[in-house]
Order: C-alpha cells, then structure tokens, then sequence
C-alpha cells in the first residue's frame, strides 16, 4: 500500500510511523530546514537586543547613559561633518580662489574659446586692419592706432598703398571701428614668450575682471612682410577705449586739471584750485586701487603698474595695460622664482613677488590647490601696491614726475630704509606736499602705508582691499564735489 502512495521511494516503518523519502520532497525539506535555521538566528539576535533592553530597563541610569552616548556620537558626527565642509568651502574660495579658477578654467575658458570661434575673433587677419600712428614703444613690442576694415571693402582697401591708410583712419566714413594694435618685437630675446603671456592674461582678464582692462579683440599672425609687417610677427588687438596714457597727462604742466573733465565729465566749479587738484588725484587713484583689487582677487599681480600703462578712457575710466610681465600665481603661470620682469623706479624693495627661494610651481591642478596657502604666507599683490604709492606721489608732487627726480628719490628712499617720514625730513629735492597734506594729511599717510619695506611675514604695507579703506577715501568730498559740479551755478 504505502508503495502504491509513492511508488518512487522507499518505505521504513519505525516506531509506528510511515516515512515517505523522496527526492523531490527532501530538497524541500533542506531549504526548509535551512531557513527555519536563519529565522532562529534572527530570533536569537533580535531576543538577544531584546534582553539587552529588558536589562537596561532595570537600571534607568544605565540605560539613559546608554542612549545618551549614541545620540551625543550622531551629534558629533553631524557637526564634524558640517565643519569639515565650512573648513573646505573656506579653502577653496579663499584668495586666489580654487574653486572660482576651476570654473574658469574647464568651463568658461572652453566657452569663450567656443563663441569667439563661431564669431571668427581666432581667425583674425592682417587684411582686417589698417594700421595707423605709432604711438609707443617698449622693450617688447611697438602699439599703434588703427582700424577695422569693413567686410564689404575692396582689395584695394585691404590693401592699400603707403599713406593710403592713415588716410581712411582720418577721412573715410566706413571705417568707423578704431582698434588699438600692439606689434611683438621679432628677434628680441623673451619678446615672443611676453607677447604669448599677454594675450593669455588679457583672455583671462576679458572673463574674471572685464572692467580693469581694455577690451580684447584677439591676435593674429602676419602673412607677408612690409613697411609694417614682419612674415610670422604676432599682433595683438584691443577695441579703442583711449589712446593716452595716465603719463600722457603727467607730461602737461597743467596735469591734472588737464584731465579734470575727463574723470568728472566737466570742469568742478566752487571748488579752489588746490582742492581741486586734490580732489582729481584721489579720483584717479581710487580707480587704480580698485582695478588692483580685483586682479589680485583672481591670483594675477600685473608687476608693472606705472603711469605709462595706465589707460585713461573717454569716459574718465582708468585701465590697465600691458600684462606681459603679469603671473597668475593661481597656477604659477609666467612665474619664475628667481626671475624678475620690472621698472627699477616704480619696484618695491623685495625686488621679487615671491621670497626668491620659493620653489618653481608644480603641476597647475596641484599649484592652485596649494595657492591659498602660498597666498597667505607671501601676500605677493602688495607688490604693485608699492608702485601704486609711487604713482600717488607722483600725481601729487610736481617734481617728482621728472625721471630724474624719480631716479634721485629712489635713490633717496633706499638710504633711509623706505621710511617715508624719514626722507621728507632729509630730502634734498624740495618737494611741494601740499596735496598730501590736505585733510590732516590722510594721503601723506597713505602714502607712507604704501611705500614701505615689509617686515619677515611679508606683511607692513596695505593690500588694495585695506587702502580703499583708508580714511583718505573714506570722506566722500571728492563724490560730492563731483555731484555738485554737474549743476551749473
């Protein structure tokens, strides 16, 4: 009978009871098995938490310590978590900003490329301009005036004889759009290498600081040689904002009413003449500090700031040119430790941005990691905030504006240790500090804020952040001057 009931198996009776084997009810019966076994290990932990509580429940102090220490552990952790992320944002916006020159670098730097190749400024030609009156040299590289070249112009236009170009920058009507051009010396050792340095940071400017430089339009490479042109010779070109400098102004005698309406856009009226010269200077010069300012808020030090670039626009505008000499010490680009790009009358004692035995910078991911901390060490920016204080003096005492009286007082500065206060008690050249003195000699004191030797930290003189700050900014006369003159009387 049991055969008949399962007739694949075998049948054992013991004890008065049938058991039925079969191959498929045992497979069944082991994963049964096996998860009754699981089941009764969960059983045992869970009851074994169970009596863990049952046991602290007996002892209240026990079981409120207990608790305590978890939720004080989640707590800790939690605010761990959220301080090491305060810490890092910290870091990564600090100056010369991480975080912000990550941004620039893989996402705007690509974009821009990306729309000025679509509005063909990286296909610029010689054929598109015309180029006009010199207007200054340096070591590296000749600026002249010029022209865009409408796309409708003829060949002959593109190409005109001798004499024919400054012709149309005078009298043809089409050509409307005036540029400025700079030349790179060709054959003049490190003039290439400063030329490429330029136009990388005036890209680099055009997206982190627009407002402090002149408005670049791109370069190009000449294809032919002739009375301007040198085959392979790279151009640079800025939109015309102005074509005098801020020492164009200087060389007048009447300076600096002679730029007077151009920063406050007519002449102060009800103001002396003292006053006013006064007040024109601090215009000026609040508007270098605060192009300063936002450059070294991007990692760049220009490291040649001077009247001769320094632009004035139309419009009362003041900004900086000539970055060939500029390094980012966000990524340590154009940066060479012992290595200096300046003007011996408008450079600062250390002579170098950074203490010369800084070592060359790394890979440029690593450096701009590192770059906060180099920054805070080294405060490199207060290197141009010295030549800012040369170009106040220089606005501001007549005398000093003649090269040879800049070489003297140089001169004269570094025997009294850069102790402003010290020379003018000792000065042979007889300066006139009228300005300065002006206001209970707020911009005397300024000026001795910036011309100065700074100690072993690398700190005593003010950065352009702390010199906007300056009381001799802070009286708002010059603004209200400003206002009232624009009401006639």
């Amino acid at each position: 009978m049991a055969s008949l009931l399962c007739p694949t198996s075998a049948t054992v009776q013991q004890n008065h009871r049938v058991l039925c084997f079969s191959p498929l009810k045992s497979i069944s019966q082991v994963n049964h098995l096996s998860l009754t076994k699981r089941h009764k290990n969960t059983t045992a932990r869970c009851n074994a938490f169970d009596l863990l509580q049952q046991s602290l429940s007996q002892f209240p102090v026990v079981k409120s310590e207990f608790e305590s220490a978890t939720g004080e552990l989640n707590e800790v952790q939690k605010w761990g978590f959220i301080v090491f992320a305060g810490l890092t944002w910290i870091y990564l916006t600090a100056r010369p900003g991480v975080l912000v020159g990550a941004i620039d670098a893989y996402l705007l730097a690509p974009l821009q490329l990306g729309l000025d190749s679509l509005i063909g400024r990286r296909s610029l030609k010689r054929s598109d301009f015309l180029v006009g009156d010199k207007l200054g040299e340096g070591s590296f590289g000749i600026v002249y005036s010029g022209v865009i070249v409408p796309k409708n112009a003829s060949l002959e236009d593109r190409l005109p004889k001798r004499g024919k170009a400054k012709k149309a920058l005078v009298d043809d009507d089409r050509f409307k759009e005036k540029v400025i051009l700079k030349k790179v010396k060709v054959g003049v050792q490190g003039a290439e290498e400063c030329g490429d340095y330029e136009e990388w940071f005036n890209y680099r400017l055009s997206r982190a600081a627009p407002e402090t430089c002149a408005e670049f339009l791109g370069s190009f490479v000449a294809d032919q040689t002739n009375s301007q042109f040198v085959k392979g010779g790279k151009w640079l070109v800025w939109k015309f904002e102005g074509d005098r400098t801020l020492a164009d102004y200087m060389k007048d005698r009447s300076f600096p009413l002679n730029i007077e309406s151009v920063m406050f856009g007519r002449v102060l009226q009800g103001v002396e003449s003292v006053k006013r010269n006064a007040l024109i200077i601090k215009q000026i010069l609040r508007q270098i500090i605060t192009s300063l300012k936002k450059i070294h808020d991007t990692g760049i030090v220009h490291r040649d700031v001077k009247p001769a670039n320094i632009v004035v626009t139309k419009r009362g505008q003041i900004k900086l040119i000539d970055f060939g000499a500029a390094t980012d010490l966000r990524i340590g680009k154009n940066y060479v430790p012992n290595r200096g790009l300046l003007d011996p009358d408008y450079c600062p004692p250390e002579l170098y941005v950074l203490p010369e035995e800084t070592p060359s910078p790394p890979p440029e991911p690593i450096a701009a990691l590192l770059s906060p901390i180099l920054w805070q060490l080294n405060s490199p920016d207060l290197f141009d905030m010295y030549s800012a204080g040369i170009v106040l003096l220089q606005m501001a005492i007549p005398s000093l504006r003649s090269p040879a009286y800049l070489k003297n007082f140089n001169s004269e500065i570094k025997a009294v240790q850069y102790d402003l206060n010290k020379w003018r008690d000792r000065t042979r050249l007889r300066p006139d500090f009228t300005i300065l003195d002006l206001e209970s000699g707020r911009g005397w004191d300024l000026a001795t804020k910036l011309i100065s030797e700074r100690g072993s930290l690398r700190r005593g003189r003010l950065s352009a952040a702390a010199a906007l700050r300056h009381p001799y900014f802070l009286l708002g006369g010059d603004q209200a001057a400003a206002v009232l003159s624009k009401f006639g009387f």
